[in-house]
C-alpha cells in the first residue's frame, strides 16, 4: 500500500509508551533507526533541568548544497493509563482501548523519520536536521533546555497543532501558569471545627471570584487541577490549585494571572488561611512576521501539494513558540489529528501521507536557493 512504511512507523511508535518523563524508550528507538540510516545522532543534556527521561535528539541528513531547514516534533504524550495499541478503522488510526492514541505528536514524528529516510535515499540540496524534543506536554521544557545556537538550519517547520492540514499557525497566546497553595488550620471537623481554618473552603472562595472561561475573543483562563485536605472529618489545612491564562496579547495574560492571584489572595484572607501564588510564563506568544521565509515556505510546499494555505490563530502553544522567542524563524503547522488528549485521538492515514507530502514539498521549494 502506498505510503505503507510511514504507516507502520506511526503504529510502532504510538505503542512505544512515553509519557512525559518516560521518554527513554522512544528516544533510544529512534536513535538506533536513525543510526541504522548512517546518520550521527547526538543526545543533549536536557533530561534532567526539563524533568524527562531522555534529552532531545538532533540528526542530520546532508544535502548536496550548503544549506539546511530544521524540522522539529516531540516525542513524549500527555500521561495516560495502560499501554497504547493503535486499530486501523477504515483508514482511520484510533486507540483500541481507553488510552490516549499518542498522534500527538508521533504522527509528526513518523512523518520527519521517513521523510529524513527518503532523504538519506535520494538527498536533495537542501539537507534536513531533524530535532526531537522531550517534555513537550510539561511546558516546552525539552526546547527550552536546547541549546538554539547549534543549529544550522535558517527556517524550521514544528508539525503540532490538530487540526486539518493546510492550516499555517500565524499567532499564538502568551500562557501563564498559577499554582497557589492555601495553608489553614486543622482541626477535628467534629469536635472542636471553630479552631480550624478550612484551606478547601479558602480555595473554593477564591475560585467563585476568577473570572474563567472565554474572557474575550483572543483570551481564556482556568482552574485545572485542585488538591486538598487529608480526611472527611478533618478540617482541612492545606489546599492547592492550578490554574492559566492565556492570551494572544501577553500583557493581557500577565494582566488574567494578576487577577487570579489577587483572588487566591482574597480568597485565603475570608477564611482566616495563608496563600503562596507562583505566575510562571509557560512560553510567549507571537506573530509570524509576513517576511518570514519560514512561512513562505510553508506556504509554497502546501501549494505545490494541492493544498490552499490558510493562516490561522490558535489558543496553544508547541516548540515553535520556543524557537520563535529565542529569533529562530519557525513556523507551526496542523498536522491532520483531532481530539487529542482523550481516548477518540484519532488520525488519517491519508493525512499522514500528505503532511508528509507538503514536507517534501518544502524542501523542493527550498531547493532553488540551496542552488
Amino acid at each position: 500500500m502506498e505510503g505503507s512504511r510511514l504507516h507502520d512507523r506511526f503504529v510502532r511508535y504510538c505503542e512505544i509508551r512515553s509519557p512525559t518523563g518516560e521518554e527513554r524508550e522512544i528516544a533510544d528507538t529512534l536513535a538506533a533507526e536513525l543510526r541504522a540510516l548512517g546518520l550521527e545522532v547526538s543526545e543533549d543534556d536536557a533530561a534532567a533541568p526539563a524533568e524527562a527521561g531522555a534529552g532531545n535528539l538532533i540528526a542530520r541528513s546532508a544535502g548536496t548544497g550548503k544549506s539546511w531547514l530544521m524540522f522539529c516534533a516531540h516525542v513524549d504524550t500527555v500521561p495516560h493509563r495502560g499501554q497504547v495499541e493503535v486499530v486501523d478503522d477504515e483508514g482511520v488510526f484510533r486507540s483500541r482501548g481507553e488510552t490516549i492514541l499518542g498522534a500527538d505528536n508521533k504522527a509528526a514524528v513518523a512523518v520527519f523519520m521517513e521523510l529524513i529516510a527518503r532523504h538519506v535515499e535520494n538527498p536533495s540540496p537542501v539537507g534536513i536536521e531533524l530535532v526531537l524534543t522531550v517534555a513537550e506536554e510539561q511546558g516546552l521544557r525539552g526546547a527550552k533546555a536546547l541549546d538554539a545556537s547549534q543549529l544550522r538550519s535558517s527556517a524550521g517547520f514544528v508539525l503540532d497543532h490538530a487540526g486539518p492540514v493546510g492550516e499555517v499557525i500565524v499567532s499564538t497566546p502568551t500562557q501563564q501558569k498559577i499554582l497557589a497553595d492555601f495553608i489553614g488550620v486543622e482541626a477535628h471537623a467534629g469536635i472542636k471545627p471553630e479552631d480550624g481554618s478550612n484551606a478547601i473552603v479558602a480555595a473554593a472562595t477564591a475560585i467563585a471570584r476568577m473570572e474563567i472561561g472565554r474572557l474575550d475573543e483572543g483570551t481564556t483562563s482556568n482552574v485545572g487541577l485542585i488538591r486538598g485536605g487529608t480526611s472527611g472529618n478533618v478540617v482541612a489545612g492545606n489546599c492547592a490549585i492550578h490554574a492559566e491564562a492565556r492570551s494572544l496579547d501577553a500583557e493581557r495574560a500577565a494582566e488574567v494571572a494578576g487577577r487570579i492571584a489577587d483572588a487566591c489572595a482574597w480568597g485565603a484572607s475570608e477564611h482566616d488561611c495563608d496563600v503562596d501564588v507562583r505566575i510562571e510564563e509557560l512560553f510567549r506568544g507571537y506573530e509570524v512576521p509576513k517576511d518570514s521565509v519560514a512561512l513562505a515556505l510553508a506556504e509554497e510546499g502546501l501549494r505545490r501539494a494541492g493544498l490552499e494555505p490558510q493562516r490561522v490563530a490558535i489558543g496553544g502553544g508547541s516548540d515553535a513558540n520556543v524557537f520563535r522567542r529565542e529569533g529562530f524563524d519557525c513556523v507551526l503547522l496542523s498536522n491532520g489529528t483531532d481530539a487529542v488528549h482523550t481516548s477518540d485521538e484519532m488520525v488519517p492515514a491519508r493525512s499522514l501521507d500528505k503532511m508528509l507530502e507538503v514536507c517534501e514539498r518544502i524542501v523542493q521549494a527550498a531547493a532553488p536557493a540551496a542552488a
